[in-house]
């Protein structure tokens, strides 16, 4: 059996396989083989059914009854129920798009279910549990000399894989026994460094495969899992340090400073820089006299100062003249994510750039502004597009702040040395190619972000920039007083936010949801809605007050008008989704109530909390919590107690897994990657072995199979 054969041709199978492994993307051998298990049904940890407990994923023996097919009664999905007793005691069984099991098994029949135990409105169940037959009932679960049972794979070895209507867990044990017993790992050719392999203690490719999908204990299995996740990681790292050395083959503008004019101009803000501002202005300006162009990451809680540090880098670089002339500056664009942000951006820029006679310009899709304006040399003008465009790709205007219309291809600079990028997570490698000019020089770049990104995740995501950390805010602010309020603590809460109202503050409350579930709905999540809270906020609790609303599902324009609005304080309370996350600026919004909180990351719940601490008044961030688990109060109270968004971040992935943080599900990125991601150590060796790699072999020419697996691999991530 080869790698590359179809799956079709060497197994039987019908009409509802072919379609499920085509769900799987299960098309060849290869494929079959790299479809992993999620997890191991361990046989020797059998429980009694009157020892199970919500949420316990768990094996059970007994003999099934009452199967029957059915509808659901809301959504008309197919399932089948059934019962399975024991000696201790009987729980329902439930298989939902699976209401041919209950064909497949017959009253009275002997069994061995693996599956997770649920908490529904009759009691607990079994759900989607994985069956197999067993010639006959182990007496009190464990063999005895008067019943020899002859149950297969006991102990830690069958395996539980991703599965889909029409396929089983079985159907890919026995699939993958067949590749196994035709001697198809004999072929196959391990594409990581022998020499990388040893270094680590891990196991070649062959014997991964064999302990991944046959372990014989636990060791094997991690050991496998260990390999597998260091090769995802290994590989994005590779692509990484590959767009590094690629992007580095550029010349770019060699911009010197002087550290008496960065020190006037540093003197100029209303507040003192920090330490670690200062710490990352020296580093980037030590980038920036480079022959090559920067790669920075910037990151930096909410009202760190990162603004500060990225006028500071711009200012730096248009004091310098365009190499060969005695005349004109060296450009800086500046992107933002929304219209608000930019004009915010535009006119902090006005206050930082004022005194000198440098041209700032403001490109959106509302319309062009222009600083200074000749009737008013303290204020901004309204020009046209075609004028700005002129303006900037003669070099008049240095400093040009917009939205990702900067990039297109209308915006030509004559002299753009830095690109500052706000919260644009990631820009990727081809957006980075459209800044290379035709003469090969590139811009240097400063990407920003507030979202605190655990360490590991930043060195993996973000692998071909150089890091930056903001870790101190501004002397002067208030701490933000943070208080988890249980449903009982609501009323008094409201009248302590009454208070602040009448003394002219503005409050943001934030919903979990856009707009009210359906009620008929099964399984509804009962969370509050942005929508429907407004309504009542206005009717029950402060009738006095303007309410808006802002949620992802509004047009740009209303959502623009709305936080104008909201800006302008026209609006006293903004009922919102998480939409107001990125960077918005209004000083008089110091208090936020976030609904639902447990339905939120801890990173995520930072960053809101994050919107009340942009002035010198006390800042006040209240957490609803319907949740009773102590679990879930306990990982909230973290909030009051952590230093920084970077602890918080750490402690999310955690807690929660990275799938939940940051968004890291739209990496592509799989779950053993994301294993390997919460170890610090395996992600910093796999950064070391991918640099060494690539400073001695950038095209990788001498492992052509490692190559071909980088481009297998990171096309399956969405990194653009």
């Amino acid at each position: 059996m080869e790698l590359r054969e179809s799956v079709e041709l060497k197994f039987r199978l019908d009409t509802n396989q072919k379609k499920a492994l085509s769900r799987l993307r299960l098309f060849s051998i290869a494929d079959l083989l790299f479809h992993f298990p999620v997890r191991y049904s361990d046989i020797s940890q059998v429980k009694n059914i009157t020892e199970l407990v919500p949420g316990d994923v768990a094996t059970v023996y007994g003999k099934v009854s009452k199967l029957k097919t059915k509808k659901s009664f809301h959504t008309k999905t197919p399932m089948a129920e059934g019962e399975i007793e024991d000696l201790s005691g009987k729980i329902k069984i439930t298989w939902f798009n699976q209401a041919y099991l209950a064909k497949m098994l017959h009253e009275g029949e002997s069994v061995k279910l693996t599956g997770k135990i649920t908490q529904g409105k009759n009691g607990l169940y079994l759900a989607n549990p994985e069956f197999e037959k067993i010639p006959g009932m182990p007496i009190d679960t464990h063999e005895t000399l008067f019943n020899k049972t002859n149950i297969s794979n006991t102990g830690f070895s069958y395996p539980i894989y991703n599965e889909t209507r029409g396929i089983t867990s079985k159907w890919f044990y026995h699939a993958i026994e067949k590749i196994f017993n035709e001697k198809t790992l004999d072929l196959i050719e391990d594409y990581i460094p022998a020499e990388i392999l040893k270094k680590y203690h891990l196991p070649t490719l062959k014997t991964a495969l064999i302990w991944i999908h046959k372990p014989k204990n636990k060791n094997d299995a991690e050991s496998a899992r260990k390999r597998f996740a260091f090769e995802e990681v290994f590989c994005i790292q590779l692509e990484r340090q590959h767009d590094k050395f690629e992007y580095r083959k550029n010349k770019s503008f060699q911009i010197k400073s002087k550290e008496i004019e960065v020190q006037e101009f540093l003197d100029r803000f209303p507040f003192e820089a920090t330490n670690s501002q200062i710490k990352s202005i020296e580093t980037i300006l030590e980038d920036l006299a480079k022959s090559f162009p920067m790669s920075r990451l910037l990151e930096g809680d909410v009202g760190s100062g990162k603004t500060a540090v990225a006028a500071t880098a711009s200012y730096v670089a248009v004091k310098q003249r365009p190499t060969g002339q005695n005349f004109g500056n060296l450009q800086v664009a500046y992107m933002a994510p929304t219209e608000i942000l930019a004009t915010q951006h535009f006119e902090s820029f006005i206050q930082y750039f004022k005194h000198l006679p440098i041209n700032i310009g403001l490109i959106t899709g509302s319309g062009c502004r222009k600083f200074p304006s000749k009737i008013n040399p303290d204020g901004w003008t309204t020009i046209s597009r075609a004028q700005l465009l002129k303006w900037v790709g003669n070099g008049e205007i240095p400093i040009l702040i917009g939205t990702h219309t900067l990039i297109q291809k209308t915006v030509k600079f004559k002299n753009l040395a830095l690109v500052v990028i706000d919260e644009q997570h990631r820009f990727g490698t081809a957006q980075r190619r459209k800044l290379v000019r035709k003469d090969g020089v590139a811009p240097h770049l400063l990407s920003m972000t507030a979202t605190p990104i655990p360490r590991t995740l930043a060195l993996t995501i973000y692998g071909d920039l150089d890091l930056s950390l903001l870790t101190e805010m501004p002397a002067g602010r208030k701490q933000i007083i943070t208080e988890i309020i249980t449903p009982n603590k609501r009323a008094e809460t409201y009248e302590a936010i009454r208070k602040e109202l009448k003394a002219g503050r503005q409050l943001y409350v934030i919903c979990p949801r856009i707009f009210e579930p359906d009620k008929d709905k099964e399984l509804a999540l009962n969370v509050k809605s942005a929508t429907e809270e407004a309504k009542r906020l206005k009717k029950e609790v402060f009738q006095e007050y303007e309410i808006g609303v802002l949620h992802s599902q509004m047009s740009k324009e209303k959502k623009e008008a709305v936080m104008q609005e909201f800006t302008e304080g026209k609006i006293n309370i903004l009922c919102a989704t998480s939409v107001v996350e990125v960077g918005v600026n209004v000083p008089n919004a110091t208090i936020i109530i976030i609904e639902g909180a447990e339905r939120f990351g801890l990173a995520q719940l930072h960053q809101l909390r994050g919107r009340v601490i942009r002035s010198t008044h006390q800042a006040y961030c209240y957490i609803f919590a319907e949740a009773k688990s102590e679990k879930t109060i306990s990982r909230l109270k973290a909030l009051k107690t952590a230093k920084n968004g970077f602890e918080l971040a750490e402690l999310d992935l955690a807690l929660r897994g990275a799938g939940e943080l940051g968004g890291t599900k739209q990496w592509g990125i799989t779950d053993l990657g994301m294993e390997a991601i919460k170890n610090i150590k395996m992600v910093e060796a796999a950064r070391t072995e991918a640099v060494r790699l690539i400073e001695e072999d950038p095209e990788l020419t001498k492992y052509p199979l490692l190559k071909q697996k980088v481009h297998q691999k990171t096309s399956e991530f969405h990194f653009e």
